[in-house]
């Protein structure tokens, strides 16, 4: 199988509220991308908006298939790659932080709501979602989804490789001084659950909030093939089907497991029921 060539949209705080702009960089990008033979691109936690939105929050919302949507499936299907972005979705009353897979041809592939908010402003602001493990088929590697916070539970990580996610897209937002999660736990994250990891930050200062940069594409065998500085940047990695088989074979860690042994079991842990 081919390696699927994967994109990391870095962009900076920018200009919250201005979709325009935001698309525009998207378009941009996903041209130099695609140029470089990439086949996704991964953009922020909630890129089309920007993330220090304030009480503008619910009035930029909009719904999964709104124009934004409509806007980012012309972009995939003009360049031809499949493309992950976060956006403040609208669902009735309630307003998620989403982030949302679209294919290389423009259709819709999957959609996830972030599960684990951080902090007061996205507690005060988000509903957070309900459903931990989303994945979508790319090129014959099985792709999953989640947010920035989301990743730092170990629990949802390992939902996902027991799921048999490949490939993890976590739209993401860390800010300073909370660098170690990019440098130290994004790799043991993918190390220890034997897949991949790309990890698209926002970067430099946006309303009261700094973001620290260092997109990156964790592999399981514990490397960084791609990884972005402080500032805006495009940086590209292979996630290699061969490379995860091997290394999955070297570190058999989901198979020798003692679940036995935890309680409560994982509800995608497929080796027996919850103890009584």
């Amino acid at each position: 199988m081919t390696p699927l060539r994967t994109a990391l949209l870095q962009g900076p705080g920018g200009v919250p509220a201005s979709t325009d702009v935001t698309l525009e960089a998207l378009d941009a990008a996903a041209g130099r991308a695609a140029a470089a033979g990439a086949r996704l691109l991964v953009a922020s936690e909630l890129y089309l908006t920007g993330y220090a939105l304030g009480d503008r929050v619910t009035d930029l919302a909009e719904e999964s298939d709104g124009p934004g949507a409509h806007a980012v499936a012309r972009i995939a299907a003009r360049h031809g790659l499949a493309v992950a972005y976060g956006y403040p979705e609208r669902a009735g009353r309630a307003v998620h932080n989403a982030v949302q897979l679209i294919g290389p041809t423009g259709e819709p592939l999957a959609h996830y709501r972030k599960t684990h908010l951080y902090g007061g402003y996205e507690t005060a602001h988000f509903t957070p979602g309900d459903t931990l493990v989303v994945q979508a088929d790319l090129d014959g590697l099985r792709l999953g989804l989640l947010v920035c916070y989301d990743v730092e539970f170990p629990e949802t990580v390992r939902a996902h490789a027991l799921a048999g996610t490949d490939l993890l897209l976590v739209p993401t937002a860390l800010m300073r001084p909370y660098e170690f999660v990019a440098h130290t736990l994004l790799p043991a994250r993918a190390w220890e659950n034997q897949l991949y990891i790309a990890y698209a930050d926002r970067c430099g200062p946006e309303g009261d909030f700094d973001f620290a940069g260092l997109s990156c594409l964790a592999a399981p065998d514990g490397a960084v093939r791609a990884r972005a500085g402080a500032g805006g940047e495009l940086v590209l990695g292979d996630a290699d089907p061969a490379l995860l088989a091997a290394s999955r074979a070297r570190n058999p860690y989901l198979a020798d497991r003692r679940s036995d042994l935890y309680s409560p079991r994982h509800p995608h842990d497929p080796q027996g029921e919850p103890p009584r």
